[in-house]
């Protein structure tokens, strides 16, 4: 089972580290990891999606609250999520597939950011599934890099950092 685990703690050097670290030491495989500061002055947010059993997780989620930097630590439902991802693609476009490539933009949401000559990169931003789809339809069209972030979420409704 995928979990969306999301942690609140001060913005200080090595947290990255032994946050990390604890999922590791437990076996589990960070599928996604997203770092960046929040409205709060010297806080910053993780959204780290895992997969694994539900009890040895809430055991992390214990020790990781333990952490002498991290302040909070909560799960987010999957039926109370809100997610987003951010992908770069940089693309082959040959001037008889633009009107093409342009067409597959419009239905992915995606954006071109750079167009030079026959290369373009372009933005795609969405939930997992979504990016995931949009890579896919782009395939044909000589994908020459890609990356992606991984996923940021909050929770729907009054409810924050995990209150």
């Amino acid at each position: 089972m995928n979990h969306t685990i999301s942690i609140l703690c001060d913005n200080e050097p090595g947290v990255m580290t032994r946050i990390s670290g604890l999922f590791s030491r437990r076996g589990f495989n960070i599928e996604s990891l997203s770092v960046g500061s929040t409205d709060q002055i010297g806080k910053s947010r993780f959204t780290i999606v895992v997969q694994g059993d539900d009890g040895v997780l809430e055991q992390v989620r214990k020790q990781l609250q333990k952490l002498v930097h991290v302040i909070k630590v909560w799960d987010i439902k999957q039926e109370n999520i809100i997610e987003r991802e951010h992908a770069l693609v940089k693309i082959e476009v040959p001037g008889e597939k633009r009107g093409e490539i342009l067409q597959i933009l419009g239905v992915i949401n995606g954006r071109i950011l750079d167009s030079s000559g026959e290369i373009w990169i372009v933005e795609i931003t969405g939930n997992t599934s979504s990016i995931d789809s949009a890579i896919n339809l782009l395939k044909d069209y000589n994908i020459l890099e890609s990356i992606r972030t991984g996923k940021i979420a909050l929770e729907r409704g009054l409810k924050q950092n995990g209150r």
